[in-house]
């Protein structure tokens, strides 16, 4: 490339500073403010219209109105329309820097915003945000500057060869720029989709919206690799020859992941279990609280969580105990002494259980003896619940046997518990050698 070429540095920084103290500066400023205003009232509006008051985590609007991304980017087509309008009448100072400045803005809106929606604990989304925001505020100072060409230029000149093709450091630094934006916009979309899918959702129709959205996201990062592939370069037909040692990658080393992400999106499709159903995996008891394509999340009622691949979900047995029916069984047995009243026990036995909202009236409770115990006669009192976790179904039982001994205890009835008798009996005298008493002998 030709030195003639190259285009200058800095074209006039001591002419553009000076504008800077010309009063035309102010009407500038004035219509930055006008835009500024104009771009928070817009925003206000699109939020209120869209009813997203309550969306705290929204890429457009943020937490707060001026976080999201929708401010910014409002704020910079308004200040290229009135940019159009300005230049027509004095020449430009502050516009030079105020539109690289919303245009980083809106760069790094965008970038981290995006990040925080789709990768929400992930530990290095924080250094890819400080990342981007370096990246965007080292352009706008390069573009600001004048230097940004000369840049761009002197990395047009290192060039290496790859094959038949030959790369430059400029066209490998776009090409990781475009990549980058794809993914991020393929992020952007697939986030917009799984929110608006999974909002209001529950049961059954959580669990299909939930593998609609993990597709979703999928196809859309897959296309997303194949586009910033394509833009740093990289012939795709090339990638023809790593296809067998995928195959092979994914039928040994990576057979267990696979298995994994084909259960997770089985499950979600058949709905046998979906989140908040009670289950009962191997011996872990708790409620789903999510269904990823590589694993469960089940919490159990102490609190404690688990993290179960999907293929155990596939391959094991699992109880399901939130099936189809609404209503469970749940008893409790009682030992009264033999000389009880039976029917006073029996209404005694009802009495507490019709004390409980929580257990159902119809159908009725019951209660009957069931069985002649080796310490007294033994009372079964049955009743039916609601469906809900393991925590409520052990607080309704204990109430319920808290109210037995408290209404027993009133009318005197005895609860007995087991005793063992144990009978001492003498030992044999044994008899002296030769037949001989142990008494004196006689004279």
């Amino acid at each position: 490339m030709n030195a003639s070429a190259n285009p200058k540095p800095i074209d006039d920084i001591g002419l553009w500073l000076a504008g800077f103290t010309q009063p035309t500066v102010l009407i500038e400023l004035a219509a930055l403010l006008v835009c500024v205003a104009l771009a928070w009232g817009l925003s206000w509006a699109l939020r209120r219209g869209l009813r997203m008051q309550d969306e705290k985590s929204s890429v457009l609007f943020g937490r707060r109105l001026i976080d999201g991304v929708m401010f910014p980017l409002v704020l910079l087509l308004l200040g290229y329309v009135a940019r159009a309008v300005v230049t027509t009448v004095m020449p430009l100072a502050a516009f030079k820097v105020a539109i690289p400045v919303l245009v980083a803005l809106v760069v790094i809106r965008v970038g981290v915003k995006v990040l925080q929606a789709a990768f929400t604990t992930a530990p290095w989304v924080r250094a890819l945000e400080r990342t981007i925001s370096w990246v965007a505020w080292l352009a706008m100072v390069l573009w600001v500057s004048g230097l940004l060409p000369v840049v761009l230029a002197e990395m047009e000149d290192i060039t290496w060869k790859i094959g038949s093709s030959t790369l430059s450091l400029r066209t490998l630094i776009e090409g990781v720029i475009t990549a980058g934006a794809v993914m991020i916009l393929s992020l952007w979309v697939s986030a917009a989709i799984e929110t608006r899918l999974l909002r209001k959702a529950t049961g059954g129709d959580l669990s299909m919206r939930k593998a609609v959205s993990n597709a979703t996201r999928a196809l859309l990062l897959f296309v997303g690799l194949i586009i910033a592939l394509s833009a740093v370069g990289i012939d795709l037909t090339a990638l023809s020859v790593f296809s067998g040692a995928i195959g092979v990658g994914i039928g040994f080393g990576l057979q267990k992941l696979a298995s994994n992400y084909v259960s997770g999106f089985v499950i979600l499709a058949e709905r046998r279990l979906r989140i908040g159903d009670n289950v009962k995996v191997d011996t872990f008891e708790g409620r789903i609280l999510d269904i990823n394509t590589r694993y469960s999340v089940i919490r159990s009622p102490a609190g404690r969580e688990s993290i179960v691949p999907n293929e155990l979900m596939v391959i094991n047995r699992v109880e399901n105990l939130s099936s189809a029916i609404t209503r469970v069984w749940q008893t409790s047995v009682v030992t009264v002494g033999y000389d009880s009243d039976v029917e006073l026990v029996g209404r005694l036995l009802l009495q507490a259980v019709d004390e409980q909202e929580a257990a159902l009236k119809e159908p009725a409770p019951q209660a009957s003896l069931s069985a002649f115990g080796a310490s007294g006669l033994e009372f079964t009192v049955g009743y039916w619940i609601n469906s809900g976790d393991g925590a409520e179904q052990l607080k309704l039982l204990s109430l319920i046997n808290l109210g037995i001994l408290r209404l027993l205890r009133e009318h005197g009835i005895e609860m007995p518990y087991p005793q063992s008798v144990v009978h001492v009996q003498p030992l044999p005298v044994p008899a002296a050698p030769g037949g001989a008493s142990s008494g004196h002998q006689a004279g």
